[in-house]
């Protein structure tokens, strides 16, 4: 909420914390889908993916519906939503995605 009494934009998401960043774009890059293209998959609108993308918070609905159309399992949202994403998380994630 900022001084104004405001808690997000005008679509519903707020910006996240410096430490809250996703990797949907790293995971749907590796996948080599278009943003257009992970939205028709995941059947959610292309702001929606962009706004994710940079970073914005969204519903866990959303979230799960980017991990599916990504051909993953709800199960692993921390790889690509991490809570938490600390250095030590960070690098072992790299890791896994073979960086």
């Amino acid at each position: 909420m900022d001084s104004m009494g405001n808690t997000g934009n005008e679509n519903g998401f707020s910006a996240p914390p410096p430490s809250r960043q996703n990797r949907v774009r790293e995971f749907r890059e590796n996948k080599l889908m278009t943003q257009a293209q992970l939205a028709r998959k995941a059947k959610v609108a292309l702001r929606t993916i962009h706004s994710v993308e940079k970073g914005m918070n969204c519903r866990m609905d959303t979230k799960r519906k980017i991990l599916l159309a990504l051909g993953l399992r709800f199960e692993d949202k921390e790889l690509v939503f991490p809570s938490n994403p600390s250095p030590l998380v960070a690098a072992a994630l790299d890791r896994s995605m073979g960086h």
